[in-house]
């Protein structure tokens, strides 16, 4: 994925609030272990549809709460790194090692309780690459098994970019540890995402695809990403997806209809760190290529953006944690539910709050949005919004998104 982490200045405290979040939410939940609950079976569809997620970045929004308010079933949770400091063990943004992680491992058990499941994505654009630190296939591959073995994964993304797929060494290691864990793991759900250009993918795309056909590997799909190269809405994505499927068949030899069943794209909804803006119309027309090519893979980066920024055009900037175009909340990743086969809620769930006494603010309400400053009654207490939520009902927990102004 390209340039993700924007607002890495708060980054810190969110991963800190987020582990805490996280652990306390497994322990309420029953999982007092580090170790997630064993997952739902899910179809292979739910992994081909699954939205990026940053769990420990990006102000994450809550997992049940966009599950609850889309019918969404998975989640692709990123990124799996080496770490910065140099070495070949699996971490999370290259600073939070998979080995005593408990804050993702609370994330993932709390999405499972509600019958989901995950995919760890790994690389992405920013940090060192486990392909890159670890000298070999084995090496590279015998990391990303401690995240399989951490979590019980069923799905795994590689996700091949910029810079590290300019390196032929690094990309060898990739794809040679993808084939040794496709062989090791049965079933094991694998996705290869590159980046996307106008005629498909680019020079290193096309190299690492070379490489994949010299080691025999074929993962369930190669996605690419149309999105950051000049791209201007749904046309000019379905366009590279008819030109990617002709490079699919050149490389391996299939023809038109296999070509599309290994072939995926991955969206950036809103608007992209070059400026390219792709609305919710762009993304039905996209799906509907997709649904009618019967492509492999319909996902997006990401979760974390799915929500409306203030002002809803976020003054002409990219965020991490927005969209910057007019959306519902979630509204993007009701897509995804859509590419699974799935329909999803035609409004996000309501509650019926308690009585609320002598309170004068509005009653709480799941399904509005909220922003900073906005006051509600809820359990005969007054409380106000510290930023942008949907979803989470107040309390002193949670996100932390309110404040409790005391009793009515």
């Amino acid at each position: 994925m390209p340039p993700r982490n924007v607002g890495t200045l708060a980054a810190a405290v969110s991963a800190a609030c987020v582990a805490l979040v996280a652990a306390g939410t497994a322990l309420a939940a029953g999982h007092g272990s580090t170790a997630p609950r064993a997952p739902e079976a899910l179809g292979s569809n739910w992994y081909a549809a699954a939205p990026y997620f940053m769990p420990l970045d990006n102000d994450p929004p809550d997992a049940g709460a966009v599950m609850d308010a889309t019918g969404l079933k998975a989640f692709q949770l990123a990124f799996i790194l080496a770490p910065n400091g140099g070495g070949c063990s699996p971490t999370w943004d290259g600073n939070s090692p998979v080995g005593s992680d408990t804050a993702v491992a609370g994330v993932i058990s709390a999405i499972r309780a509600k019958g989901g499941d995950v995919s760890a994505s790994v690389g992405g654009y920013n940090g060192t690459k486990l392909g890159q630190s670890c000298g070999t296939p084995e090496a590279t591959a015998a990391a990303y098994q401690q995240v399989i073995d951490k979590y019980g994964l069923k799905a795994l993304d590689f996700d091949l970019e910029e810079p590290e797929y300019e390196d032929s060494a690094a990309i060898h290691n990739e794809i040679g540890a993808a084939k040794i864990l496709q062989q090791k793991n049965p079933g094991l759900y694998l996705s290869v995402t590159t980046a996307g250009t106008a005629d498909g993918t680019g020079w290193f795309g096309k190299q690492m695809l070379n490489e994949a056909k010299s080691q025999t590997f074929t993962p369930d799909n190669f996605s690419i990403m149309p999105f950051d190269g000049g791209f201007n809405g749904a046309a000019s994505q379905t366009a590279a997806l008819t030109n990617f499927n002709a490079v699919l068949r050149s490389t391996f030899g299939w023809d038109e209809a296999t070509a599309y069943a290994h072939e995926g794209i991955s969206q950036m909804n809103g608007r992209s760190d070059t400026g390219e803006n792709f609305t919710q119309a762009d993304f039905q027309t996209v799906l509907d290529f997709a649904t009618s090519h019967h492509m492999a893979r319909f996902t997006n980066w990401s979760v974390n953006r799915d929500r409306q920024c203030t002002p809803p055009d976020n003054n002409g900037k990219t965020s991490g944690t927005c969209s910057s175009v007019p959306q519902g909340a979630y509204d993007f990743t009701k897509y995804s539910v859509k590419f699974a086969g799935a329909t999803p809620p035609t409004a996000p769930p309501t509650t019926t709050p308690p009585s609320q006494g002598s309170c004068t603010a509005a009653a709480y309400s799941a399904g509005t949005v909220y922003v900073g400053g906005d006051t509600v009654s809820y359990n005969g207490r007054t409380w106000k919004a510290k930023w942008w939520t949907q979803g989470e009902a107040p309390s002193t927990g949670g996100s932390g998104v309110w404040q409790d102004l005391g009793a009515c």
